[in-house]
Order: C-alpha cells, then structure tokens, then sequence
C-alpha cells in the first residue's frame, strides 16, 4: 500500500474539496484586494517601493532561512537589499555570499516572474543558495538534482523520527519535468491562490535538491503570488508567517504528504497563513512608512554615517525595540566608537532635533527618536 502521494498510481494529479475551501478563499482574495489598495493608495507601488520592498525581501530572506534552522546576518541580508535595488548602502557591512545569494532567488522570482520556471532556473536558484558548495558541515552538488534518497528526519541519533521520503533520484527528471510543464499550462486556468499553495505542496513532495528545497519552494510560492497579483514586488511574507506556525506547518505537510491525494487541509492552511501574513505586514509597511517620512523630514540635516545607521536602527525596531532606550552603551556597541564619542554623537542627534531624552536622566540617561 502506497505510504506517500508520490507513490499513487494518479500521482501528481491532487484533488480538493472546493466547497469546503470557497468561504476561505473569497475572505483570503477580499483581504488581498483591501491589502493591495492600500497599497496603491499609500504610494508604495511608485516611488517609495523600494524601500517597502526592501523592509519585506529582508523579512522574507531572514525567515525562509530560520525555517531550515539557518541564521542569517541581518545586517548583511539589508546590505545585498540595498545593493540589488539601488538602495543608499553608506555603513551597512558587506552582504556575505549566502546571503546574497538567497536574495538574488528571491528577487528573480519576483521581478521576473513572468519568465518561464525551468529546470536550469531552478538549479541555477540552487546554486545561488550554496555558493560554497556546502550545507553547514556536509558537502553537496549545487545545481544538480539530487543523486541519491532523501529523508526529512527530526530527533536526536539513534532515536530519529523520519516524517517524510522523497521520490527515488532516477525519476526526478520526469518529476521536474511535469512540474514545470504544469506551472507553466496551469497559469491562467486556476484560482491564482490555489495554483501557489499547489506549486508549494508539490514541491516539496518532490523534493528534488540535495537542501533547500524549502527555500526554493517558497521563493516559487513568491512567484506564483507575484503573477497572480501582476506586481513585481512583494509586500508581506509568507515565509515570516511560516516561521510563526513553524510546528503547524510541517504537521499538516506531513499529513497531507502520507495522505490520499486530497490536499484540502493543506490548501485550507495555505489560505490562512497568506491572510495572516497580509495582516501582519500592515505593522511592518507602518514602520517603512514612517522611516521615509522620517528621512524626509530630516532630509537638509547633515549627520554622520554611524549616527545615520544607528537612526535606521531605530527606525527599523518598531516602538517594542531597543527596550530601555538608546543608551551610550548600546551606540558604543553600534558603532565600535569610543564612549566620549558617542556621548557627542548622541548630543549632536538631540541639538538637531532627531533623539531626545527619555525621562530619567543621570547616570542611566537613554534616548528615543522624534517621529
């Protein structure tokens, strides 16, 4: 008896329950719609786009890595943001090669999502993802299929869990090449959600990398979502949302995987994290939103480099970072400045009317940004 969908006789024809998903999906596509004319209405599609986008992409690169248990620099993550979009760059370290690699896949999904989804785009994301040649300590083959099995396991040696085996390597040429024969008919003749969520689940069913599988299952959910919303820019994440539901997600891939080829709980799931994600991207594009206000407002004041980074910093954390305050310490760590410096930076910032004092004072004094 079949243990995996991949092992049916009909695979990799899946089937759904469309009356179970209709309620679901009319709720998800009036957010998205809501969610977009916001968008339009803020601007972000025109000149500020960038810079949304930019706040997004490095959500997404930096939470599409977590979901692999691989931590990303954020800081580099900004700087290959900046650099590939013509961002100002000035004191943002340099991006590390993982990490501007991810970026490079996730952009070509997006901005170029109306090229066609081909076997040497795929392998080419993949070596853009492993630069090295390696995952962590084990060696792989970037941009190749994979040669031999492969297993999704958890749990420590000896007593390791395996939740899921992919299709035997010889036939994941014919695998791949059905896949991209179905994005490539289905575009256009599906619900555009649907199609995402389905391109996802397939996947990672067949699972035909050595790694990343996940990320480049993502990165293709990014671009199903991006020809569907016919923008070439994303402005919430879908991989931010995964990361939160991490545990849900991988149960009910499982379950759906060792099922009987009816993916409604999956696809049912798959609406609900995109609705979710769309209402938490409304606090980060607020942040974005008020960090261009911010720079414009301040646009004749002349600061340093390092006083401007630590402002972005700022800027970026949101009104529940930087607990306690901006304090000397913390600039000192920021900057790798010397304390009187930074005590005269920071007075600097205050005469200009950019921090302020927070109550308190002394010893302990600490700063918050004017918006």
């Amino acid at each position: 008896m079949p243990h995996y969908v991949w092992e049916l006789p009909n695979w990799p024809e899946l089937n759904w329950d469309a009356e179970q998903l209709i309620v679901r999906l009319a709720r998800c596509r009036k957010k998205q719609g809501a969610f977009l004319a916001r968008i339009a209405a803020l601007g972000l599609e025109t000149s500020d786009s960038k810079g949304a986008q930019a706040e997004v992409l490095i959500e997404e690169a930096v939470q599409t890595a977590a979901i692999e248990g691989e931590v990303l620099d954020r800081e580099s993550v900004r700087s290959s943001v900046a650099a590939r979009l013509g961002l100002p760059n000035a004191g943002l370290k340099p991006a590390d090669r993982p990490s501007d690699g991810l970026v490079q896949v996730l952009l070509d999904a997006t901005l170029d999502h109306d090229l066609p989804l081909t076997a040497k785009r795929l392998k080419g994301w993949h070596a853009a993802l492993f630069p090295t040649g390696y995952s962590g300590l084990y060696r792989i083959t970037p941009g190749k299929w994979r040669a031999g099995p492969v297993q999704v396991i958890s749990g420590p040696t000896s007593k390791e869990k395996i939740h899921y085996e992919g299709p035997p390597a010889p036939i994941l040429d014919r695998e791949m090449k059905e896949f991209c024969t179905w994005w490539k008919t289905s575009a256009g003749r599906m619900d555009g959600i649907l199609r995402a969520g389905l391109a996802h689940f397939r996947f990672v069913t067949i699972h035909p990398f050595e790694d990343g599988n996940g990320r480049i299952a993502r990165s293709i959910t990014d671009m199903a979502l991006a020809q569907d919303e016919a923008l070439r820019a994303r402005f919430y994440s879908i991989s931010a949302q995964i990361m939160q539901e991490r545990q849900d997600y991988y149960a009910v891939l499982e379950r759906t995987q060792k099922g009987s080829g009816d993916i409604t709980e999956w696809l049912n799931w798959f609406i609900g994290s995109m609705d979710r994600a769309m209402v938490r991207s409304e606090g980060l594009l607020g942040r974005v939103l008020g960090k261009v206000a911010f720079w414009r407002k301040h646009s004749g004041v002349a600061i340093l480099e390092r006083q401007q980074k630590v402002l972005n910093k700022l800027l970026d954390a949101g009104p529940d970072g930087f607990e306690g305050g901006l304090t000397n310490r913390k600039y000192v760590g920021m900057t790798k400045t010397a304390p009187a410096t930074a005590q005269r930076d920071l007075a600097d910032l205050v005469a200009k009317g950019l921090l302020r004092p927070r109550p308190g004072g002394g010893r302990s004094a600490s700063y918050e940004i004017i918006l």
